[in-house]
């Protein structure tokens, strides 16, 4: 753990896979065509959080979804990268505008379309219940599955290896 504690440290930028990350992959679609998605609010008060401290948060994902623009939004979350099947050139040219290195930057991840992004990057981050060989070139797993508390896991421990958690958690009591 303290490996990944020394490059969580690093990160100035997180990118996040939308479906199945800060989902749980699930799609409920109406008979009008209208796309639906459950994400946990504990996420999202993770990303608050964790950007109240300057990491830049990203959204890279291969689906477009309304629902996910909205949702970014809400969240203050104002990189995302929707329709990309191919994941890399989308990583590639965030990086560049934001003048971002591989090692400053984590990706989480659940299926094989992320191993791109996840294989350059300095921190590559899987769900619990990724796919099998996303998790083998994983730098580290969260405790939890994908929209059920995961990118919250992400946060803290990043938040952790910045030496901020504590204060951070400690200002609501």
């Amino acid at each position: 753990m303290k490996d990944i504690l020394e490059r969580a440290s690093q990160i100035r930028l997180l990118i996040f896979d939308v479906d199945g990350v800060l989902t749980d992959g699930s799609l409920f679609v109406g008979d009008d065509g209208q796309e639906y998605k459950a994400f946990n609010s504990r996420d999202g008060h993770g990303i608050k959080m964790l950007q109240k401290h300057g990491v830049i948060v990203a959204i890279i994902t291969g689906r477009t979804s309304k629902v996910v623009e909205h949702r970014m939004k809400n969240l203050g979350v104002s990189h995302v990268y929707q329709g990309k099947l191919h994941k890399l050139p989308a990583y590639e040219e965030l990086a560049k505008k934001l003048d971002i290195s591989a090692e400053e930057t984590a990706y989480v991840g659940d299926d094989v379309v992320d191993l791109p992004v996840m294989r350059k990057v300095g921190l590559a981050i899987a769900v619990q219940d990724a796919h099998p060989l996303v998790r083998t070139h994983s730098h580290w797993q969260t405790p939890s599955c994908g929209g059920r508390g995961a990118g919250r896991d992400v946060c803290e421990m990043l938040m952790e290896a910045k030496g901020v958690l504590k204060d951070e958690l400690g200002s609501y009591l």
